[in-house]
């Protein structure tokens, strides 16, 4: 099997790179700079927004995992327009593996607008597809909202759920996906446990021994009640092994 993984500097692209090490797969990796975790594989310099590389990229190629992503900058002109780029040069593909994201017609964020979009896209294409949805990475959560105490204390909308789940879970989940051929939608994947953020950031506080406090706030807002509902949750798909305090335990041993 020949496997091309896209976005292969990112978090989750990295994972899979690292993961697909002691496959016996042929692999090849692209993206706009050289990984550091890829010397083992075939490099090939491509660009999302532009077009430019991803036809040589995908040459003799029999599955994408297609990890490349945009929620920063320029997200429509990567995650839609430059997916139906794309998928225009691989009308020889067998399978296309697209990661999206857990609950993303009922959340009102703009990245997550493009992921349902593109979805739809690949659904429209005649590529075989499988998508499947993960709930936000550990990291991200803790990234975004757990970062940096301020004055000694977490500020943070502490009743809003997660149900994170490890990026290493999900990487090695989308490479089992490569033998099992296309399924189009396919069951999502979500962590072990669902938590609260306020949850979250005592657990933190405990495990890293700090002097800080949570204060919890509320706002106004859809985005605010859908992730208070859970909608970014799925307690039915809890298959992913590492929990948030594994994540944070680990992380406190890299130190």
């Amino acid at each position: 099997m020949r496997i091309l993984v896209t976005g292969s500097t990112g978090q989750l692209g990295s994972a899979v790179v690292n993961l697909l090490k002691d496959s016996d797969c042929s692999v090849k990796i692209t993206s706009r700079r050289r990984p550091k975790c890829g010397e083992n594989f075939d490099w090939i310099y491509s660009d999302m927004l532009t077009g430019q590389g991803l036809e040589e990229a995908a040459k003799d190629i029999d599955v994408v995992i297609h990890a490349a992503t945009s929620p920063m900058k320029k997200t429509k002109e990567i995650e839609v327009l430059g997916l139906s780029k794309f998928l225009s040069k691989l009308t020889h593909i067998k399978h296309f593996i697209y990661p999206s994201i857990v609950g993303i017609e009922d959340i009102p964020f703009k990245y997550y607008k493009y992921k349902y979009e593109a979805e739809e896209v690949l659904k429209q294409s005649f590529i075989p597809y499988t998508v499947v949805r993960a709930t936000q990475f550990h990291s991200f959560v803790d990234s975004l909202f757990l970062s940096k105490p301020v004055f000694k204390g977490y500020f943070i909308p502490g009743n809003i759920k997660f149900q994170t789940v490890d990026v290493g879970d999900f990487a090695n989940h989308l490479i089992k996906l490569t033998d099992k051929g296309p399924q189009g939608k396919t069951d999502e994947f979500a962590g072990p446990k669902i938590m609260t953020l306020r949850e979250m950031a005592d657990l933190k506080i405990r495990i890293n021994n700090q002097p800080n406090r949570v204060y919890s706030f509320s706002f106004p807002g859809r985005l605010y009640k859908a992730l208070l509902k859970g909608k970014n949750t799925n307690p039915i798909q809890n298959v992913g092994t590492v929990t948030f305090e594994d994540y944070l335990r680990k992380k406190m041993t890299e130190r």
